[in-house]
């Protein structure tokens, strides 16, 4: 059992040596209120004076303390070359090689490495001394001094002092390996210990709390510590030990501690004679020392579980940072072929560790298609940004100076062109977003291949730098290529097409006139379509007309129908000759109209006095224009409507056409271009270049991180090789 205690002093030693503290490891932490007597335990239980003493807080940065027991034919420790092969007691610092036999250098050794790092104000320092005791008369134990709690900050310590000293004061005792002393006065009120509050917060099952009652002899006359030393005021499993420490006085007068001992023990007979023998600073040591060897025992099991995990995870970590590269053309080579197959697999979705978070890749590429470029389309109206009165104004334009008897084949495909020009915009957006991602994969083509990139920065900034200058070099032939696509179907507007001539067999309904019996299937559509002024009684046969204009002669708008009436019957006459217009190359063959209707049409027509929709030319200087838009008659409404029918249904045509051209277009001149192209290409810059001895230069901080991922894995080694050694030797 006593060479548990040497075994994590080792392990410390081993953690030490690689500056880590993930391993916690048994130890006992000294916890107490400021001037609370914790530095005198812990000299009391060295048996010599080694600590800074001083007014208000002394001690400000914790202090790892290992007791070493070391006979005189100890000679793993003892050595004559630093002059310790004779010495009885001698400590050594981890920052440095020195052994000091004098104590008293060794608290100025403390003292300067405590404004080293803390200053030379009243702030603390979490970062830790570590200092090992070598003795002939000392038990071996590991102790921690932590600075003392305190609530008012004084001098020049931060307002925050009482929360940064807590928080200190917590990293070391919710370690569930350590052992807390709480370290109280006897001359205060147990129930406001801080200590034991503390000890509580984080042990409260109290099976790691042992608890320390100085100052015994400066208690209040006619007072003693007899119901707090038996555990009847606040109990504690572990135990409460009474001590007596010397006086601010003894230590001016340089009091040896061997005197203090037998002065404690005199007094503990005098005054607690049955508690004696189980209160003073003797036994308080072999308490400490039996409580930690058992506490070790309990944990060196989960001790070595946890090294060997540690152990596993910083060969897999060692293992990312590879080796040293030896034949660097053979590495480079290996390095771009990774890059480039991770790179395709990435795109083709056959990566072997595939992204869980978020799209990457070729999944981003099939959602752009489909999600972002379809939908976009999709919300393209086919009359977006046409009006009644522009469609009206292409069709006048369109005819010149003749009134038109049908609606002219030119302001169909100017106004087509237009919408279809629309889908322009969006295809190139399609091809940059394509392009970005492309861009993106770089970094998301496997975590292997990134670990290289991390590991040679020249080369992952070279290797960036060839990918993007051929997704460069690619873009603007996509680009063409889209507007090649658009341009084609701007180039030639085929109203042959199977889908158009099926819903331009629609159009001849609009064509017709109210009365035509053929078209009364289309008559309530078009009296919804037409404004509420012009929604005159009709009647279907042709020869109510006239009567109703003879009941009425006088009615605005019977007249305006009769107008519209009239002037339709004109346009319906000309069907007879529409196999010269564009129109009868895509409509049906028209049936063979009624008498009455041509009787009808050779009645005299209305002189139709409509108002221009073109935005009126003002001749006189200061006059303004009247913009004030005005009703459509009924042929003007059909025309609008034949185009606004055969616009949609071609501009559904081309949509249909360019939603399915367009990523295909952007996967043949970009995408698998890059796939095909881009190992030739990284071999042709990279790998046939005289620079490959800088490229494959390794960044400082992996080889940093190598180096210490190396002494990691051998100080976990070595602490697993130690644990196993005293498992066997002990049998559990």
């Amino acid at each position: 059992m006593e060479a548990l205690i040497p075994v994590i002093n080792k392990l410390q030693d081993v953690f030490n040596t690689v500056g880590s503290d993930s391993i916690q490891l048994p130890q006992i932490v000294v916890l107490g209120s400021q001037s609370s007597g914790k530095s005198s335990v812990i000299e009391s239980v060295v048996g010599r004076s080694f600590l800074p003493r001083g007014t208000g807080i002394v001690t400000r940065r914790p202090l790892v303390l290992q007791l070493i027991y070391s006979p005189l034919d100890d000679r793993e420790n003892r050595s004559a070359e630093n002059g310790t092969s004779n010495a009885e007691e001698w400590g050594r610092f981890l920052h440095s090689k020195k052994c000091f036999t004098d104590f008293d250098d060794i608290r100025k050794e403390i003292e300067n490495e405590t404004e080293r790092a803390a200053g030379s104000n009243k702030g603390i320092c979490p970062e830790p001394i570590n200092l090992k005791i070598f003795s002939t008369h000392v038990v071996n134990l590991t102790l921690v001094d932590l600075p003392g709690i305190t609530k008012v900050p004084v001098g020049d310590q931060p307002e925050d002092i009482e929360a940064q000293i807590k928080d200190l004061v917590l990293k070391y005792i919710e370690n569930p390996n350590s052992i807390i002393l709480a370290v109280t006065a006897a001359n205060t009120d147990m129930a406001t210990s801080e200590a034991l509050k503390l000890a509580k917060d984080v042990d409260p099952d109290g099976r790691r709390t042992l608890a320390v009652v100085t100052k015994l002899d400066l208690m209040d006359a006619g007072t003693d510590a007899i119901d707090i030393l038996c555990g009847r005021v606040i109990p504690v499993k572990l135990g409460i030990i009474g001590v007596m420490n010397r006086s601010q006085k003894d230590i001016m007068d340089q009091k040896h501690i061997d005197e203090q001992m037998k002065d404690e023990a005199a007094f503990l007979q005098r005054k607690y004679p049955t508690l004696a023998t189980r209160n003073g600073t003797p036994y308080l040591a072999k308490t400490l020392n039996r409580l930690l060897m058992h506490h070790i025992r309990d944990c060196l099991p989960d001790l070595k579980t946890r090294v060997n995990i540690m152990a596993t995870q910083f060969q897999s970590l060692l293992n990312s940072y590879g080796e040293d590269v030896s034949d660097k053309s053979q590495t480079l080579l290996q390095i771009i072929t990774k890059f480039a197959s991770a790179y395709c697999s990435t795109i083709e979705g056959t990566a072997r560790n595939i992204e869980t978070t978020e799209l990457c890749g070729g999944a981003r590429i099939c959602y752009i298609f489909h999600e972002t470029f379809g939908r976009t389309l999709d919300s393209i109206h086919p009359l977006a940004g046409l009006s009644k009165m522009d469609i009206l104004t292409a069709i006048r334009n369109a005819t010149g100076p003749r009134p038109a008897l049908f609606v002219p084949e030119v302001s169909f495909e100017l106004l087509v062109k237009r919408q279809i020009r629309r889908l322009e915009e969006p295809s190139l957006r399609c091809v940059e977003l394509i392009h970005e991602e492309m861009q993106r994969i770089v970094q998301h083509c496997g975590n292997e291949v990134q670990q290289e990139m991390l590991r040679f920065p020249k080369l992952h900034e070279k290797i960036v730098d060839v990918v993007t200058q051929l997704l460069r070099r690619r873009l603007p032939h996509t680009n063409v290529m889209v507007e090649n696509i658009v341009a084609i179907e701007l180039a030639y507007i085929n109203t042959k097409h199977p889908d158009f001539h099926k819903d331009a067999a629609l159009v001849p309904s609009l064509l017709k006139s109210d009365s035509d019996p053929y078209s009364q299937i289309n008559l309530g559509q078009r009296r919804a379509n037409t404004p509420r002024n012009h929604m005159s009684p009709q009647v279907s046969a042709h020869s109510a007309a006239p009567q109703q204009q003879q009941q009425q002669p006088n009615s605005q708008p019977q007249q305006q129908y009769s107008e519209a009436h009239e002037q339709n019957h004109v346009g319906e006459n000309s069907t007879s000759s529409m196999a010269s217009t564009w129109l009868s190359n895509i409509l049906p063959p028209a049936p063979t109209r009624p008498d009455s209707i041509e009787n009808s049409a050779s009645n005299t027509p209305v002189h139709n006095n409509m108002v221009s929709p073109v935005k009126p030319v003002n001749l006189l200087p200061d006059v303004p224009a009247n913009h004030n838009p005005r009703r459509l008659t009924d042929k003007e409404q059909k025309d609008c409507d034949v185009i606004e029918r055969l616009i949609k249904s071609y501009f559904y045509i081309v949509r249909k056409s360019i939603q399915d051209s367009v990523p295909k277009a952007i996967m043949h001149f970009l995408v698998n271009y890059v796939k095909d192209n881009l190992q030739s290409e990284l071999v042709t810059h990279l790998y046939k270049s005289d620079r490959a001895e800088t490229l494959l230069n390794e960044s400082d901080h992996i080889a940093v991180r190598r180096k210490e991922a190396a002494d990691m894995l051998k100080a976990l080694t070595r602490a697993n090789h130690i644990i196993s050694e005293i498992r066997e030797t002990h049998m559990w």
